[in-house]
């Protein structure tokens, strides 16, 4: 006998992304601060610079995650936990300071 799944929802609603949206922003801002903190020397940046820093930090580290996992663009994206986004916004630096920004 097969038993189908009720299918989970796909669509987050507006209150939910709204939540999202709010917590990559303050999660941003933490990661941002802490890899700031952490890196030597003086990171010159402003408030929404760490934010970006932080959530790009991230974004780096999920796509790491993902592509690890065997994941390709246009699966699951894996949210990547505070040390994997830590370390990511850190190697962001090191890549801004290699460019010449900063």
């Amino acid at each position: 006998m097969i038993v189908s799944m009720p299918v989970k929802q796909l669509r987050a609603s507006k209150g939910e992304r709204m939540i999202n949206i709010i917590s990559a922003i303050i999660g941003g801002l933490f990661v941002g601060i802490l890899a700031r903190w952490f890196y030597p020397g003086n990171v010159p940046m402003s408030g929404l610079g760490t934010i970006l820093l932080g959530v790009g930090g991230a974004l780096v580290a999920g796509a790491f995650a993902t592509w690890r996992q065997g994941g390709t663009v246009g699966q699951h994206f894996n949210r990547a936990g505070c040390l994997a986004s830590l370390i990511g916004a850190l190697l962001l630096i090191f890549i801004g300071r290699q460019l010449g920004w900063g």
